[in-house]
């Protein structure tokens, strides 16, 4: 008998009427919510205006969610596309099922697209947003809770996840609850890049990259506990070779970058002063052409004045009588 263990919701959605409010959905729409916010806060400390994070985030977040869906449709095709199988359910995205290496690669397609039109630069704008995707991706894992999936192999520990759902050749019992692991790890990611941003100064892409990187090595040994069904390549699952694939990527962009582009950039959103000045110093005042007119031609010169002394002293002295000019 089990005496400790994290017990599983009995079900994932809760119809309110007509509609169902399911957990999946609330938890990835909390994190979205939750980057955007932090993502704002860092930027408009680096000197960006108030909102440009969630407007690009309009060209991001559903680009991500297509090329998440994609990915996991595309490398568990025969779960959708199999004998028995309905390819109907490949859009069901609130059944679960969003890669995150599609997602990430995808939005940044989108975010590339928001910031061109804003004329900002993207490693810029992906640095203010690294640890908040850690988050919203620390949170969106709890999704997986309520759908009962992503657990790893069986295990009686006190932390055990309590798999009750037989459907989809589920096996109720006790498993790792690797999603609270994820989960878990990304909150030190995010605590990690908001760390070595600070320290470091991180700039060009460089806070972005440290967040891919570091995600990828916990992401390793936590896809390797996993059971769920996965193609292997050399005794491996495909999200390990993933893993390890886009951590080589990122730790070569940060080092390439360090070397080529040092520092960080001083300018994240070149129009972000809208009254024209540097947002320091208080503007000049125009001057008015007919003022200074008037102040020209009020305002006698010093020469002016001592010529018009010497000419009143020559009228005084023709004036004066010869008896007084002869003295």
């Amino acid at each position: 008998m089990e005496l400790a263990y994290i017990p599983s919701p009995s079900r994932g959605v809760i119809h309110l009427g007509p509609i169902p409010l399911r957990g999946y959905a609330f938890c990835i729409i909390i994190g979205v919510f939750v980057a955007v916010w932090l993502g704002n806060k860092r930027w408009v400390a680096r000197g960006g205006k108030v909102g440009t994070v969630a407007d690009i985030a309009v060209w991001a977040v559903p680009f991500g969610l297509v090329g998440g869906r994609l990915y996991h449709v595309i490398t568990d095709y025969e779960l959708y596309f199999s004998e028995g199988r309905d390819w109907v359910d490949a859009f069901k995205v609130w059944q679960g099922g969003l890669g995150i290496w599609g997602a990430i690669a995808l939005g940044a397609v989108g975010a590339w697209i928001g910031c061109r039109r804003r004329g900002i630069p993207l490693p810029a704008w992906a640095d203010t947003l690294a640890p908040g995707i850690a988050f919203a991706q620390a949170i969106g894992r709890w999704g997986n809770w309520f759908n009962q999936e992503l657990y790893g192999r069986e295990t009686h520990l006190p932390w055990a996840l309590h798999i009750t759902s037989s459907t989809d050749g589920r096996v109720p019992g006790y498993y790792h609850p690797t999603f609270l692991y994820e989960s878990l790890w990304c909150v030190g990611v995010g605590f990690l890049v908001i760390w070595a941003d600070r320290r470091f100064k991180l700039g060009h892409g460089r806070a972005f990259a440290l967040y891919v990187a570091s995600y990828c090595v916990g992401r390793g040994w936590i896809e390797y506990m996993r059971v769920d069904d996965a193609h292997h390549f050399l005794g491996l699952r495909l999200n390990d070779w993933t893993a390890m694939i886009v951590f080589l990527l990122a730790v070569t962009y940060f080092v390439i970058s360090a070397k080529k582009r040092p520092g960080r950039e001083e300018i994240v959103e070149p129009d972000a002063s809208d009254d024209g000045t540097d947002g320091d110093s208080e503007p000049t005042p125009e001057k008015d052409p007919k003022s200074e007119a008037d102040a020209e031609t009020s305002e006698p010169t010093e020469a002016g004045t001592e010529a018009k002394a010497e000419a009143e002293d020559e009228d005084v002295k023709e004036d004066e009588p010869e008896s007084a000019k002869k003295s």
